[in-house]
């Protein structure tokens, strides 16, 4: 009978509701915490899921881009290379190099179905002996053909002859003495006779001398029916138009498919 006044006073300190009924403050948040973990669990393990799912879609993918390429690097390692070796001209100065006569070259062999790839190896300003400093870098796989234009620079800047001749030779020789197949062709150049006509008629004669030398095909001028005719070459009177490229390639095309 003791306990019956203790749990009637403690009765009254609780909290009822209206229907008289002692409300448990513990079952709440052990009710609440419960509907989280409920609410939450299964949207998580979907979002996982999902993310899985994502990212092995992502995986595949990658693999089969990087499957494309290899095979793409394979067509390309076996396709014959034409490497155009020069300076501004080569490069298509001032216009899209697409249009210059190293991009018809490709354009004319797509078209014949050729399996041969362009190098354009131009670089604007380039002298001999830049280009024997460089060209390592442009033999790390075999070209097939490899046509020489360069010296142009050499003589718009009166460099000495001796020493422009010597440079045609070295970059001949570095190309046959780890490529002896390659195939060589010397695009021969004329310049105005600013240094003097004796400068001149050396410069031009140059070109056959070491073609000869050097056994070598001679393109006598490549900037034949172009050079010095003012609606065929930009504002500077030095570098082709498109039309004139055009013109340019139908001059050096002959000498090229020979070597194909």
């Amino acid at each position: 009978m003791w306990f019956k006044p203790h749990f009637a006073n403690l009765t009254n300190l609780l909290p009822k509701n209206p229907f008289g009924y002692i409300v448990l403050h513990i079952t709440i948040p052990i009710s609440m915490r419960f509907n989280i973990h409920r609410s939450f669990f299964l949207p998580a393990i979907l979002f996982v899921g999902l993310v899985l799912v994502s990212c092995s879609e992502k995986k595949a993918e990658t693999t089969q881009s990087e499957t494309t390429a290899e095979i793409t690097a394979e067509a390309k390692s076996d396709q014959k290379i034409i490497l155009f070796f020069g300076n501004s001209l080569t490069a298509a100065y001032g216009i899209d190099p697409e249009d210059g006569f190293a991009g018809l070259t490709q354009q004319r062999i797509d078209s014949l179905g050729m399996d041969y790839r362009v190098i354009n190896g131009g670089l604007s300003g380039e002298t001999t002996a830049g280009g024997l400093s460089r060209l390592d870098w442009f033999l790390e796989d075999k070209p097939d053909i490899f046509v020489l234009e360069l010296g142009g620079n050499d003589g718009l800047r009166g460099i000495n002859l001796t020493e422009t001749k010597s440079n045609l030779l070295k970059i001949i020789d570095k190309v046959r003495s780890k490529f002896p197949d390659t195939k060589i062709i010397l695009a021969g150049m004329q310049i105005p006779p600013n240094m003097g006509q004796e400068y001149a008629a050396e410069f031009t004669a140059m070109y056959p001398a070491v073609a000869e030398e050097k056994n070598v095909t001679l393109i006598p001028f490549l900037l034949e029916n172009v050079g010095g005719i003012p609606e065929l070459n930009l504002p500077d009177g030095i570098h082709p138009t498109e039309e004139g490229h055009k013109i340019v390639f139908e001059t050096i095309w002959p000498y090229i498919h020979s070597e194909l």
